[in-house]
């Protein structure tokens, strides 16, 4: 069942941090609501995605998208880009249905003694407790514990997610707990391990995932990781 939104442009700061509108979305994600309702996990050209934010919003709007996020790698400049162009068109054309933009980002940290990605979404990118994570790309010889992350996703008043649990050296099994010990919000659960086409969640590990999101009453939530140039798949 898909959540309906009403995109807040004309106080764009609110739209993007509206946790408690995010919530209402994760608390009803379904294996379908990826990728022509819902996508959480998009990368641009401002991290190592192909597609120009403005490109991908066009796509958005197109497959009719009702909320997504841009997730670049260390970056929020591809939200900042998205977010104008989405003014621009709503001014230009105010009957147009858009999408509601989350601000989002991907951090690589440790955990379990493997380097993991925590999505972070609905926070206030200018937050203190964030900048020093927002520098374009990780540093391999100063990558923070995911202890560090998700506190600081949290601080800036935003929700944490373990990306792709399934796509570690380490097991989901011992990811998720640990991940739930730290306080973290969700997980992504709906994805496509093996990139078919059309996108669908894997079903062995999204089964797995899901088991142990409700066991640790996490959210769920859904993407494609996209790095290519076409939404409806991963590359």
């Amino acid at each position: 069942m898909d959540t309906n939104i009403s995109p807040t442009l004309a106080s764009p700061q609110v739209a993007a941090q509206d946790q408690l509108a995010l919530k209402q979305v994760w608390e009803n994600i379904q294996p379908d609501s990826c990728p022509c309702s819902y996508n959480f996990h998009m990368h641009t050209r401002c991290s190592d995605g192909q597609l120009k934010p403005e490109a991908l919003i066009e796509q958005a709007i197109s497959i009719g998208l009702q909320g997504l996020a841009i997730t670049d790698h260390h970056s929020v400049a591809g939200y900042y880009a998205a977010q104008n162009f989405l003014k621009q068109r709503q001014q230009s054309l105010p009957s147009l249905s858009i999408p509601h933009l989350w601000t989002g980002v991907e951090i690589t940290s440790h955990l379990v003694g493997t380097d993991v990605h925590i999505l972070g979404y609905a926070f206030d990118p200018m937050h203190p407790s964030l900048q020093t994570y927002l520098h374009n790309q990780p540093n391999p010889f100063k990558i923070p514990q995911a202890a560090h992350v998700i506190t600081a996703i949290q601080q800036a008043g935003g929700l944490a997610v373990l990306a792709h649990p399934a796509r570690y050296r380490r097991s989901p099994e011992k990811l998720i707990p640990a991940a739930a010990d730290l306080g973290i919000d969700g997980v992504e659960t709906y994805y496509a391990y093996g990139n078919p086409k059309p996108w669908q969640p894997s079903p062995k590990q999204t089964q797995k995932v899901k088991q142990l999101s409700a066991t640790y009453k996490l959210f769920n939530t859904c993407g494609t990781d996209t790095h290519g140039l076409n939404l409806l798949w991963r590359v």
